[in-house]
């Protein structure tokens, strides 16, 4: 976690983006770092846990990161949250709180609320198209003898 919080600072100090830091470890070791880039790569997915996954992920060969745990240097957002399950971490541990980014200026409650309203009711004006091309491409991957499941 220290080494996390370090790179939170580092980052700051550097001024690549926010004070957001990362890292992930298997057997006690780190094999992977991430730090937040949005504002320097300009990606708006480049938040830390993001950038060290995608690193473990490279290091390892691998989509998934089951036996690895991940440090953040804050609770993750609900994208990244998202992406540790994705990738199958086995243990999340953070520092600073949701809360506490809140009073930063990284606010995420509003992902949070828009997660619990209906589709066509959310902020950003939401449509379903083309389902049926969909479900043809479903069809596909389910049919798919040699997919590579996840």
């Amino acid at each position: 976690m220290r080494r996390a919080l370090e790179l939170s600072m580092e980052n700051v100090r550097a001024g690549r983006g926010g004070p957001f830091g990362a890292v992930i470890a298997r057997d006690g070791r780190i094999i992977a770092e991430g730090v937040n880039l949005v504002t320097s790569t300009p990606d708006p997915t480049a938040h830390a846990e993001i950038t060290a996954i995608r690193e473990a992920c490279r290091v390892l060969g691998q989509f998934h990161l089951t036996g690895c745990e991940i440090y953040a240097s804050c609770e993750p957002c609900p994208m990244c949250l998202g992406a540790i399950y994705w990738a199958r971490l086995d243990r999340v541990y953070f520092a600073g709180s949701r809360e506490d980014a809140s009073r930063a200026g990284f606010s995420d409650a509003r992902i949070y609320e828009e997660l619990s309203v209906p589709v066509g009711s959310r902020a950003i004006p939401t449509e379903q198209l083309l389902r049926d091309e969909a479900l043809a491409a479903f069809e596909e991957w389910r049919n798919k003898q040699d997919r590579i499941a996840y």
